[in-house]
């Protein structure tokens, strides 16, 4: 039922169509065997097609890698022919959205709904605009860290219980793997364009936010409303890619530029223990619960988890960057008032709290994060939780999915060795005043 609907996207019979019909799209896995997003919608259709007799939900799932759902998503968003009634937003997407004209503010609806004063204050500034409107309501958040093999750390001598204080300790933990553990891949941080934002996200901001005094931002400056150019946390960010790739302490360059290495991650290298850390978020185990295709229930015994730490110590001493997805309303959607009572059944305390446990998220509804139910419901959740006090959010700006497709270059050129790291500084430097208009301030 809910793979039959794929084809919708490319044909007519938009969200309008009907009046008693709420379509709602969403990403669906590249991994045909995890369907944690397919069955928890499975689960809230029935329910709202229980509670709103004569009302019908159609499930239109995109699978696509990251950066060809955003793609596609798009395509669809900009004719009332084609557009849903719901869909499943990345936050950091959502600005430049907004700016197109393809969201909905959802303030009207949020202003009569409860619930909406359970959600904390960070998570409701992710699905605001710049125009101070509500475009979204958030489904959790995310933190991300180091996994790293307890196996494989045992065969390279190193502790248990790691917990790196430097970016040296990281990669001298992967060179001792690479030295005393033939066979697996030592390191893996994302790169390069074919993984979009997780190589922004997961790699390079992880990195770059931890060069510099935590009360500044590295990428944005907020007081001249101003991108920043390419300077030495830059400069060391990059570096710290290229010599992970230049003393092959990752996966091979043909395997760390596919699409679908996130997947590797989760449902290969980690599992079969070929990969000794894995700079990656906090989501990992939702591939490895029972009926997920990759069910692995000693993954918290032989998985280790730190915190990644800021280059040479310098306080807080960690670093992480949270994200997450909002549900939102496209302008030319059919079926808004419909679109809204199906996000009202989604984020019930009761639901919520099942999603945040089914895709290993972080709770951004206050009733939530302070039920123990959920705090013991899975190995790691507290960890990654804790991470939030230590995190940092993307400068969510509507330029800012090109400054990423910028940093992405700039990542894969050093992956490959086409150019040095003082070479993709400056690429991307230029790219950035094309991006932004010249918005370019020097740090």
């Amino acid at each position: 039922m809910l793979l039959a609907a794929t084809a919708l996207t490319a044909c007519g019979g938009g969200s309008g169509s009907d009046p008693d019909t709420v379509k709602v799209s969403f990403k669906q896995s590249t991994d045909n065997s995890v369907k944690v997003m397919d069955t928890y919608l499975a689960d809230i259709k029935r329910q709202f097609e229980k509670a709103h007799p004569g009302k019908k939900v159609e499930l239109v799932p995109i699978k696509a890698p990251d950066s060809e759902y955003y793609t596609k998503l798009q395509q669809m968003l900009r004719s009332p022919k084609t557009a849903p009634d719901l869909v499943y937003e990345d936050t950091f997407l959502i600005n430049s959205d907004i700016t197109s004209g393809y969201l909905k503010p959802l303030d009207a609806y949020l202003a009569k709904w409860p619930d909406w004063n359970r959600f904390i204050d960070t998570a409701k500034a992710a699905a605001r605009g710049e125009d101070g409107k509500t475009y979204g309501v958030p489904d959790g958040t995310d933190t991300r860290g180091l996994w790293f093999d307890k196996d494989v750390f045992a065969k390279a001598g190193l502790p248990a219980d790691w917990q790196p204080k430097t970016w040296d300790d990281v990669l001298a933990a992967a060179r001792a793997v690479k030295k005393k553990v033939p066979g697996v891949i030592p390191l893996n941080v994302y790169t390069g364009k074919p993984v979009g934002e997780a190589a922004t996200m997961q790699t390079f901001e992880m990195l770059l936010y931890g060069t510099n005094d935590s009360s500044t931002d590295p990428l944005y400056d907020k007081a001249s409303k101003k991108w920043i150019a390419g300077g030495q946390g830059f400069e060391d960010a990059l570096a710290f890619v290229e010599t992970v790739y230049r003393e092959k302490l990752g996966p091979d360059v043909s395997d760390a530029l596919d699409p679908n290495v996130g997947t590797r991650v989760r449902g290969e290298w980690l599992p079969q223990g070929r990969l000794g850390i894995a700079l990656d978020g906090s989501w990992l185990p939702q591939d490895w619960l029972p009926g997920s295709g990759h069910e692995w229930p000693g993954w918290s015994k032989e998985l280790g988890l730190a915190a990644m730490p800021t280059q040479h110590g310098q306080a807080p001493g960690k670093v992480s960057m949270s994200g997450g997805w909002t549900w939102s309303i496209p302008a030319k959607a059919g079926n808004p008032d419909l679109a809204f009572e199906f996000i009202k059944t989604m984020q019930t305390k009761a639901n919520a709290q099942k999603w945040y446990i089914a895709n290993s998220g972080i709770a951004v509804r206050e009733d939530v994060a302070e039920d123990p139910a959920y705090v013991d419901a899975q190995p790691g959740i507290e960890f990654f939780t804790d991470l939030v006090a230590s995190t940092h959010y993307r400068p969510a700006y509507p330029a800012y999915p090109k400054v990423s497709t910028a940093i992405q270059e700039a990542m894969e050129s050093v992956t490959t060795g086409d150019a040095s790291v003082d070479e993709a500084t400056s690429a991307y430097t230029d790219a950035l005043r094309d991006a932004t208009d010249n918005q370019v301030v020097e740090r």
